[in-house]
């Protein structure tokens, strides 16, 4: 599909994606686009918040790290030296004692009957390999019991709040550390700790802003064509025409979706059958939830943790970031010598309630029994910020795929294009760097007919 340099260009959500595709736009020299959000912000779940003690919020740990060229050449032109560059020290708190993550390198830090266990499980599941059906199985068959017990299991259930043996394992890719027994057992013995393992080894956080901070660098590029609190509420498919909230409607020869794909999907209208039948197939895209919860402490807190992961289910967050170490604005006036402030991840879904009024006071009781928070710094916590993500991860499910492989060309044929992390609903290609990338792509498709590379059905 091409269109002329005249073709009227509409993006829904000025997140990554959108941001992505409409600052490629104007690099193409399109001119005739618009982009609409329905927030009176721009950023989606890479935005940033400035609270009024002035503590700045991510939604989520986010860091910056990338493999992806253009991605890397567009933050280095527009964040220049505005940024933090870190190296990653990742921890699991769990059994009352610390491991170095990833977890399956590092077993030698467990209790000695654990780290017995763990290796006979590995082993056993090694010996006798077979092929998984399903992310419950592939972690049983590569880990063993050990291993799936006390951190696989536990840990993925609390993150994707999703049971495993409901997930597919074809997303897995470079997202876990695979180790063999023989590597697992020489770390042991030789008492030695693994910890480069991953993509994100080293990592980039904006000096200021957050990581929002780096896409608002974004904004004076394409302001022209922004326009906020315009929220989509119905897209005529046969007359390309987007309705919006406030009365108004647009006009499209190709759009960009960057919305969640199954709300989207449920504002079509048309007569095809074909577009109508993809509501049944849109029922099959799950997602999670996430509360976010941001502690600002009038506290200077020392060390060089990054975050720290907590599989047990006495714990109510799986993930807490040591938000005031990746850049000292995160604090009010950058004041880390009186200040500090931490970040603790809560998922919530169908298979995993939780009781909102209560997570804040939980959190707090959770730091404080971890041991990352003194009782008396009860007295010391200066901003209390919670942020719910009804949107936070697209759900690798066993029938993912094959709903994607009926929505996406029949979207496409009618001049659609949905990407990034909810619009393409890719976990596996749903972080910021790969959601800008997506947006860019699919403009240079739109505009040049060129092949898209890191989206793929």
């Amino acid at each position: 599909m091409q269109h002329s340099g005249h073709s009227r260009i509409v993006i829904i959500g000025a997140g990554p994606t959108g941001l992505g595709a409409a600052y490629r736009l104007r690099e193409l020299g399109h001119t005739n686009w618009a982009l609409y959000e329905q927030a009176d912000h721009l950023g989606g779940l890479s935005a940033s918040f400035t609270d009024e003690q002035g503590f700045t919020w991510d939604i989520g740990g986010h860091v910056m790290f990338s493999h992806q060229p253009y991605f890397n050449q567009l933050a280095d032109r527009l964040l220049a030296s505005q940024c933090v560059s870190h190296q990653r020290e990742a921890w699991i708190r769990m059994l009352n004692t610390w491991v170095p993550y990833p977890f399956q390198n590092n077993l030698r830090h467990l209790p000695p009957e654990v780290v017995l266990q763990c290796l006979k499980g590995l082993m056993n599941a090694q010996r006798d390999a077979k092929p998984a059906g399903n992310f419950e199985e592939w972690i049983q068959r590569t880990f063993g019991e050990g291993i799936a017990t006390h951190f696989m299991l536990p840990y993925n259930f609390k993150v994707w709040a999703t049971p495993a043996r409901l997930m597919a394992c074809n997303w897995i890719a470079a997202r876990v550390s695979v180790i063999t027994f023989e590597k697992a057992l020489t770390n042991v013995i030789m008492k030695a700790d693994d910890t480069g393992w991953g993509p994100n080894n080293t990592f980039n956080f904006p000096l200021h802003g957050g990581t929002g901070g780096f896409l608002n660098t974004l904004q004076p590029q394409v302001r022209d064509n922004l326009h906020y609190r315009k929220k989509a509420v119905s897209v005529d498919v046969d007359a390309r025409m987007v309705a919006f909230s406030d009365g108004t409607t647009e006009r499209y020869d190709a759009l960009i979706n960057t919305s969640a794909l199954d709300l989207f999907v449920g504002m079509l209208k048309s007569k095809s059958v074909a577009v109508a039948g993809l509501a049944a197939q849109a029922a099959h895209l799950k997602h999670n939830g996430v509360y976010i919860i941001g502690i600002g402490l009038k506290k200077k807190m020392t060390g060089t943790k990054c975050w720290v992961y907590f599989p047990e289910a006495d714990m109510p967050f799986y993930r807490m970031t040591y938000f005031s170490h990746y850049s000292p604005y995160n604090v009010p006036r950058g004041d880390t010598d009186t200040y500090s402030s931490l970040i603790c991840e809560v998922s919530f879904s169908e298979h995993k309630q939780v009781n909102e009024s209560e997570v804040v006071d939980r959190t707090i009781d959770g730091l404080v029994k971890a041991g990352i928070l003194e009782g008396g710094d009860r007295d010391l916590i200066v901003s209390r910020w919670l942020h719910k993500a009804d949107y936070a991860y697209p759900i690798p499910t066993q029938t993912r795929d094959e709903a994607l492989r009926q929505i996406q060309p029949s979207l496409e044929s009618n001049g659609i294009f949905s990407r990034g992390r909810f619009g393409a609903w890719k976990y596996e290609i749903g972080n910021m760097d790969h959601s800008v990338v997506m947006g860019a792509e699919a403009a240079d498709r739109i505009v040049n007919n060129q092949a898209e590379r890191l989206w793929t059905l």
